[in-house]
């Protein structure tokens, strides 16, 4: 018996040892930046650099949840979530089940839509800024001239940067439809069309349970993804139009609270909300929708 409590002790020493260097990393990189917001959040920067910055208490909290300008963008962003997600999520299912099949030459296309996940932002933004571009782009080839153009017009800019997010999120979203759907269990599949089971309620009654666990770590992963998004509105609409509110979404607001109006304290509130949304967004996601997820073998 002491010598298998020693020698459990030793693994459980040798897991710690391998893990300290990782957890010193995180701690330096992460975690103690993210515990610097909740002190810089107490604290107001005067619109004027050089000068020091006052405690105010949880005061400026209240008065950054109160303004117009972070209602503004809480709602630009969860527009751009609903735009996002859904879409990608469906888009990465459709071209999963389309690469699915034992066709020869079907890894070709597999590796073409899974491309769009190693594309920068950068690039993406460029390529569909062009696209959009009133002079030089799609819409003028086709002989239509946009007044105003997408990127400036309030009522297309967001749905155009929307594009780009999920452009970018198909890539992904297959990866992990196509990882759910070769895991489905073939025994399962096989005995539903011994059945009779048509296509349709091979899909909807089958094939859609099975893959619930997928689609719902993939909902997930496309809500932090989404919330995150940050490059292709600063490079297609931050350099036009610093004032435009309508893609003023909250990773840009904390990026231009800090870079612009050089306020650590409006950044830091800013960061929280967002981590606060993620978090509770996250945990209602585990908590009502995994409750039809159908897992194999339940």
């Amino acid at each position: 018996m002491r010598t298998r409590a020693t020698r459990r002790h030793k693994d459980w020493a040798l897991a710690y040892a391998l893990l300290l260097p990782g957890l010193v990393i995180f701690s330096i990189f992460t975690f103690w930046p993210f515990l610097q917001n909740f002190k810089l959040a107490l604290y107001q920067n005067p619109p004027y650099p050089g000068l020091p910055s006052t405690f105010v208490g949880l005061s400026q909290v209240g008065d950054v949840l109160s303004s117009v300008t972070f209602h503004q963008s809480l709602i630009s962003t969860l527009l751009f979530v609903v735009m996002v997600v859904p879409t990608g999520l469906l888009g990465g299912l459709v071209l999963a089940l389309a690469a699915h099949k034992a066709l020869k030459g079907m890894a070709i296309f597999q590796v073409i839509f899974s491309s769009t996940v190693v594309t920068s932002v950068a690039v993406a933004a460029v390529v569909f800024g062009t696209l959009m571009d009133p002079v030089v782009g799609l819409l003028p080839w086709l002989g239509l001239d946009p007044h105003p153009a997408i990127l400036s017009n309030p009522t297309w800019a967001l749905p155009a940067v929307a594009v780009i997010a999920i452009w970018q999120f198909l890539g992904l979203s297959f990866i992990i439809m196509t990882a759910g759907l070769q895991s489905l269990p073939e025994e399962v599949l096989e005995a539903a069309r011994l059945d009779g089971a048509r296509a349709p309620t091979m899909f909807f009654r089958v094939t859609i349970p099975l893959l619930s666990p997928t689609i719902f770590f993939g909902l997930v992963v496309g809500f932090i993804y989404a919330f995150q998004s940050f490059g292709q509105i600063d490079i297609l609409i931050g350099s036009q139009n610093a004032e435009f509110t309508h893609t003023n979404v909250l990773l840009f607001y904390i990026y231009r609270a800090l870079s612009v109006q050089n306020d650590p304290g409006l950044a830091a509130v800013l960061s929280i909300v967002l981590f606060a949304i993620l978090l509770s967004v996250t945990l209602l996601q585990f908590r009502f929708l995994e409750r039809r997820v159908h897992y194999a073998g339940n």
